[in-house]
């Protein structure tokens, strides 16, 4: 059973939807008794990092989400990997979950003079490392990308990365945590594969 994590921040159904869509047994839910329960986790997430964790801190599942993820493979989907990092920098200083060492900052393409924020559309993964999210995923692989804000962390973090005014990380693993940047339900067959990938584990 994966427990995808509702506190109102998170683009819950069309994860929902790519999972049911794999045959695979799932639930949305806020219980930390589900939660606890389950064999793995999904953090998704939309909108910006204060007001999200914000809302997770005053749902009181932070200390549920980090005990679980010492235990149980986590994914958290866009913003919901976002959250995974140590503080974020968007409208201000938010901490975050602490799960992966890193911050979250503004992507800074003017700096390379050719590109523009938010990063939307399609993009293709290079893969910096192998990943049992990434198995089976060739590089060049395209999924969808929406985002202003970019994890800045350790080169070992980062599995999978994309070119947008420079390397920006696309996936980020640590043990049995793992982030996604881009939206994997919205990622056609490419992202269904990740999906399946961490299903599986």
């Amino acid at each position: 059973m994966i427990a995808i994590i509702d506190y109102g921040a998170g683009n819950l159904f069309s994860v929902k939807n790519a999972l049911d869509y794999l045959g695979e047994e799932s639930i949305i839910s806020s219980e930390k008794e589900e939660i606890i329960s389950a064999d793995k986790l999904i953090l998704p997430g939309v909108g910006a990092f204060g007001d999200a964790m914000k809302k997770l801190i005053n749902s009181g599942l932070t200390s549920v989400i980090v005990g679980e993820a010492q235990r149980k493979p986590l994914l958290g989907i866009s913003l919901g990997m976002q959250l995974l990092f140590e503080r974020s920098f968007e409208f201000g200083e938010h901490e975050g979950l602490d799960l992966i060492k890193g911050t979250v900052e503004l992507i800074k393409p003017y700096e390379h003079g050719v590109y523009n924020v938010p990063h939307m559309g399609w993009n293709a993964l290079g893969n910096n490392k192998n990943c049992a999210l990434l198995r089976e995923v060739d590089e060049g692989s395209y999924v969808y990308f929406v985002h202003s804000y970019a994890a800045v962390c350790e080169h070992e973090n980062v599995a999978a990365y994309c070119e947008y005014g420079g390397k920006i990380p696309a996936v980020v693993a640590e043990k049995n945590i793992f982030g996604c940047q881009f939206h994997p339900e919205k990622s056609g067959e490419i992202g269904l594969k990740i999906l399946k990938n961490f299903c599986e584990m």
